[in-house]
């Protein structure tokens, strides 16, 4: 049976309806939507800016011990001021690390065991350009040197310790087992200056910076509670490296 004019129109319709709701809701509309595209990358501003804060801090230059020297203190490189437990010193700006646990530890023994000091005693790091670059006190650019009271030990001259007190500084030096200097045995000499005297990546400077963390973990041991420096194994085993490193 034919179906109706009216009918048929009907029928028309809704198959009309249905498939424009079916091509709506259907996956080509959907995959037609454009997705949001990420923003570029700057990486050629990125670059730069690291360039720049490169240039702000570092100097592309060693110290005299090979350390680079390093234009800022507590900015973003290598030099930070690090506290120093059991003085009443605010800290001192040295190089992070192993660098910074031997040269406390010379610190802390001066400050127990030789001399009392005071805040204004002890300077670490210095700018590149307040040091004389062929000498050792470049390594304090480095953060890699400390000086301890220079307006008593000025550089250039010797004899501003008691023999008593060279003992100690031996002593404190063969704790370092060589990798720490001191620049009373220069040849110009700068009795307040200490410092590091091996190259960066040196392998025992971090064996020696192990020793004294372990030292410094356990009661009764390190800075403050060391053996007597006057006993004559210790003080053959000083002057050895003494005799070394003159």
């Amino acid at each position: 049976m034919s179906l109706s004019r009216r009918a048929a129109l009907k029928h028309a319709t809704v198959v009309a309806a249905g498939t424009a709701v079916v091509t709506w809701t259907g996956p080509q509309a959907i995959a037609a939507t454009p997705s949001p595209s990420p923003d570029p990358v700057d990486i050629s501003g990125a670059l730069r800016r690291h360039k720049a804060e490169q240039e702000r801090v570092y100097t592309g230059k060693p110290s005299k011990n090979g350390w680079e020297m390093e234009k800022v203190a507590d900015g973003g490189g290598t030099i930070w001021t690090r506290p120093l437990p059991g003085t009443a010193l605010g800290g001192v700006q040295v190089r992070l690390g192993d660098v910074e646990t031997a040269l406390v530890h010379v610190i802390r023994r001066f400050h127990y065991e030789i001399d009392e000091l005071r805040r204004d005693d002890l300077i670490g790091w210095r700018r590149p350009g307040d040091v004389r670059k062929g000498l050792a006190e470049s390594n304090q650019a480095s953060g890699t040197a400390v000086q301890i009271r220079p307006g008593f030990y000025p550089s250039g001259q010797r004899g501003g310790f008691f023999a008593n007190q060279v003992v100690v500084i031996r002593d404190i030096l063969a704790d370092c087992e060589g990798v720490v200097r001191w620049g009373g045995d220069d040849p110009k000499p700068d009795e307040a200056l200490f410092y590091i005297d091996v190259k960066p990546g040196n392998e025992q400077l971090t064996q020696v910076a192990n020793k004294f963390r372990a030292w410094t973990a356990t009661p009764g041991v390190g800075a403050g509670a060391s053996a007597d420096p006057f006993q004559p194994k210790r003080r053959q085993t000083a002057e050895r490296l003494a005799r070394r490193q003159s």
